[in-house]
């Protein structure tokens, strides 16, 4: 059980979306579409990462959302629609993993299907989760992602650092080269840590 209250989980996700936001903005981002699942926690990290990258980049974004299993098809329909440059797909949250993952490798059959455009971004929850492991079991997503600009936002735990990584597949498999780091402050490493790692952190 994470070392971490509701109500952390909800600042930790304001304090990585407000950098994830930042970083799309340094990439020279102007257009994003911000897919997320209906719960707290997924809105909470959308939301900010949404402000952030108005903030920095004085662009466009909109927040599109699923619920699990219900609209995946139709949210796929819109975001083609709106034409973004960038898709970040921030699936997580308090729902369980497994439907989340299935919701999001739905959600990503349909986005070949539709053939969405622009590059597309992973949180690092659904990545780690295998959720674009399981989706590259589908032949027709593995043609459409294999097409595509990926990227993943990763977690340096010991370094304290939120990592942009190009997300590249090969042979069915996904390699990280990566592209930017941001450091962290000390509360978002210690939140990170207790979250995600499960234990608290001392600094020197």
């Amino acid at each position: 059980m994470a070392l971490t209250t509701f109500e952390e989980e909800i600042y930790l996700r304001a304090l990585t979306g407000r950098l994830v936001g930042k970083a799309l903005a340094d990439l020279g981002v102007n257009k994003l579409a911000v897919v997320a699942p209906k719960n707290i926690i997924c809105s909470s990290i959308a939301t900010a990462t949404e402000a952030a990258f108005l903030d920095h980049s004085g662009g466009v974004t909109y927040h599109f959302m699923v619920e699990l299993g219900k609209n995946e098809e139709e949210v796929a329909k819109r975001v083609k629609e709106f034409g973004a440059q960038v898709v970040l797909l921030q699936f997580g949250g308090e729902d369980p993993i497994e439907k989340v993952k299935e919701s999001f490798v739905k959600f990503l059959k349909a986005a070949a299907k539709e053939n969405i455009p622009g590059a597309i971004v992973f949180h690092v929850r659904i990545f780690a989760a295998g959720g674009v492991a399981e989706a590259l079991k589908d032949e027709e997503v593995k043609k459409y992602l294999s097409s595509k600009d990926l990227y993943v936002y990763t977690v340096g735990f010991d370094e304290g650092k939120v990592y942009v990584n190009k997300v590249k597949i090969e042979n069915g498999e996904t390699k990280l080269e990566k592209l930017a780091e941001y450091q962290v402050t000390l509360e978002h490493a210690d939140l990170l840590n207790r979250s995600l790692k499960n234990r608290k952190v001392t600094f020197q």
